[in-house]
């Protein structure tokens, strides 16, 4: 379901863009070329800040949204999703947030008041709250981060974390295309 929100800005959705018919995208949000947004996901910009403004929710191009995925923003704050990112099913993005480019997140994650940086990976059913992840760093399976955690500790992505992300991305790019195909047949 595409539609407006309470400001009147309705989404930017690039027509090689593939959003399943049951997710919601709301308000001021910008998906870009080749992004896949699965069933039951939600993207919504609608509030605002103290002034009236919002920023976008931004998802950049081949970039993939999975299954009961959430985009919100407090205040009217911006999101921002790079290019060849993926965000697995049922994880949570809340703005302020931006992640890099080629990103993974993993199942059940939660990510809020971040920069997560180009090349991270951030494991199943972590939490990154209120602390920035340098370039190509890695967040294990329940891991939570914070503002006082020692980024020391964690070892760099390693090579077939990289190249799992990559297949990840590069699998939900050819999903766009199949599922754009059948479009015409329902």
């Amino acid at each position: 379901m595409i539609r407006k929100n309470p400001s009147g800005d309705l989404p930017q959705i690039a027509e090689s863009a593939y959003v399943d018919k049951t997710a919601i995208i709301c308000g001021k949000v910008v998906i870009g070329e080749n992004v896949f947004v699965g069933p039951y996901a939600v993207i919504r910009a609608d509030e605002v800040d103290a002034s009236g403004e919002m920023e976008p929710i931004t998802i950049g191009a081949n970039s993939n949204i999975q299954d009961g995925v959430v985009i919100h923003s407090k205040s009217g704050a911006a999101v921002t999703i790079g290019e060849f990112s993926s965000i697995a099913h049922r994880s949570i993005v809340h703005g302020p947030c931006m992640v890099g480019d080629r990103v993974f997140i993993g199942f059940n994650s939660v990510l809020f008041n971040c920069v997560v940086g180009n090349g991270c990976v951030v494991r199943h059913n972590s939490v990154v709250d209120g602390r920035d992840l340098p370039d190509a760093f890695y967040v294990p399976s329940t891991t939570r981060i914070g503002p006082n955690t020692d980024l020391s500790l964690f070892p760099p992505v390693s090579v077939s974390a990289s190249e799992f992300s990559e297949d990840v991305a590069r699998t939900n790019v050819d999903l766009v295309r199949g599922y754009k195909a059948l479009q015409n047949e329902f």
